[in-house]
C-alpha cells in the first residue's frame, strides 16, 4: 500500500516509513498481514469504495482474494461511486443492511 496511496503521512506514521528503508521497520518484518494470512479462520466483510485513494480498492481485493484461497467465507462489497466516506444516501442503506445481515448471520 505503501506506494499507491495518496496520503503518504499516514503511511510513513502508521509503517514508520517506505518498505526499502534500512534497516526495515519492523511494521513490515513483524507486523505485515502477508504474514498471518495462513492463520484466517474468521469470515470476513470488505466494504470498500472505488474512488478511496486514501486505500486503494487493490487492498480489500487482496483481503477477499486472500481469505477465499484459504476457505475462509468471505463477502466483498463495492460501491463504483464512493471515495474514503459513504456520501450517497442509498449507498449508506445499502452498507448497512449489508453489515448488519453479516453481523446477525455471524453473531447470533
Amino acid at each position: 500500500m505503501y506506494g499507491i496511496t495518496e496520503e503518504i503521512f499516514f503511511a510513513d506514521f502508521d509503517l514508520e516509513g517506505p518498505y526499502w528503508k534500512e534497516p526495515k521497520p519492523k511494521s513490515y518484518v513483524e507486523f505485515s498481514p502477508h504474514l498471518f494470512v495462513k492463520n484466517w479462520d474468521t469470515p470476513i466483510l470488505i466494504i470498500h469504495n472505488d474512488k478511496d485513494f486514501r486505500v486503494p480498492l487493490s487492498q480489500g481485493q487482496e483481503a477477499f482474494t486472500a481469505a477465499r484461497l484459504h476457505n475462509v467465507d468471505a463477502r466483498f462489497l463495492s460501491f463504483p461511486d464512493e471515495n474514503h466516506w459513504m456520501l450517497k444516501p442509498q449507498n449508506a442503506i445499502l452498507w448497512q443492511r449489508v453489515f448488519f445481515e453479516w453481523l446477525d448471520k455471524y453473531l447470533k
